[in-house]
């Protein structure tokens, strides 16, 4: 894996130097070093998952055998559009929540000369997207399907984002907007699309299958994407900062977790109004009260019976797909995030 990791991040150096020396832009000193610094410091430096899955993807869909290294190469290059697109999002997302720090280091936006920038390097990352696809997919049979499915996803998760923005606006704190139903369209919207269909589908083009007939795949991707997001919000709230890397913070940030929808849920008239009181608020002691709440509620026993019957219901769904190769890339997504503790 460390290998592959390697091959993927030598990939990110070839895209890099072709974006430095596109020819449609004349590039000056300043510019070429600012998109240079403003791209490591953006691009690369997550876990790499969403990438890494488009290589693990398209091997399992040919039953495993050694990949060429021009089949390494054109996976991995989808890879990265997809970290591109993730580092698009993140880079407009800390702007929008007005965040201090990403991935252990200030945001983008944070940093002294870039400021308001960073909205114009938004864009450039996207841009990058398309230039990588036409230096290296534009001969391909898929090309258009390729570009097709960036921009749904693209759509699906910024129709994703307006919703959770909306719903929980700051100066608008309304528990009275959080359920069920809507935590799932943000989560699906917002996160499942491109965290987990993209990379399959990207892999399944590059196989030379028609998205259209999986239309199953993408369903079961989806309902994957969402049982991550739910771990996620209860991680944030239960799991030991050390072994998380990072200190939650959805309950004063007025979050519509999976956690306080299920409050809501199954409290009763007094420990709502306990809820509504002090959820929302950057304070030891309202952040303690709401800890106790959802341990009253028992939410970690609420979590775990969750946790088994969406795993139950995944595996069932993974087991009916009648192709064997598809159930092997499944089984790899579902393996890595059940159970996970970070």
């Amino acid at each position: 894996m460390s290998d592959l990791k390697s091959q993927f991040l030598d990939v990110y150096a070839v895209l890099k130097s072709e974006l430095l020396n596109d020819p449609d832009f004349e590039f000056t000193d300043d510019s070429r070093q600012w998109v240079d610094k403003m791209l490591d410091y953006n691009v690369p430096g997550g876990k790499l998952n969403r990438g890494l899955s488009v290589i693990d993807s398209y091997s399992l869909l040919n039953d495993g055998r050694e990949l060429t290294s021009e089949e390494i190469f054109q996976a991995s290059a989808l890879g990265w559009c997809i970290e591109w697109l993730q580092a698009y999002f993140l880079v407009l997302d800390d702007i929008m929540d007005n965040s201090h720090t990403r991935r252990g280091q200030p945001c983008w936006y944070k940093l002294p000369k870039v400021g308001m920038i960073a909205v114009n390097d938004g864009i450039l990352l996207r841009n990058h997207i398309t230039r990588i696809l036409k230096n290296h997919f534009r001969a391909k049979p898929y090309y258009v399907d390729l570009l097709d499915l960036f921009n749904e996803v693209e759509f699906q998760t910024a129709s994703g984002q307006m919703i959770d923005l909306i719903t929980t606006l700051v100066g608008e704190k309304d528990l009275s907007k959080y359920s069920l139903p809507i935590h799932r369209r943000i989560v699906q919207y917002k996160t499942a699309y491109y965290s987990f269909y993209l990379p399959v589908a990207c892999a399944l083009l590059m196989a030379g299958d028609n998205l259209d007939k999986h239309v199953d795949v993408k369903n079961i991707l989806i309902e994957m994407g969402i049982y991550f997001q739910v771990q996620d919000d209860y991680l944030d709230c239960f799991a030991d900062p050390e072994v998380l890397g990072k200190i939650g913070t959805d309950i004063q940030d007025f979050k519509c977790s999976w956690l306080v929808v299920k409050a809501l849920e199954l409290c009763n008239e007094e420990q709502k109004k306990l809820l509504y009181e002090n959820y929302g608020k950057d304070d030891s002691e309202c952040i303690a009260k709401i800890k106790a709440l959802y341990n009253d509620l028992k939410l970690e026993e609420v979590f775990l019976e969750y946790e088994k019957k969406s795993y139950e219901k995944l595996t069932s769904s993974i087991a009916a797909h009648p192709s064997k190769a598809v159930q092997a890339v499944l089984h790899s997504f579902l393996g890595k995030i059940y159970k996970r503790q970070k």
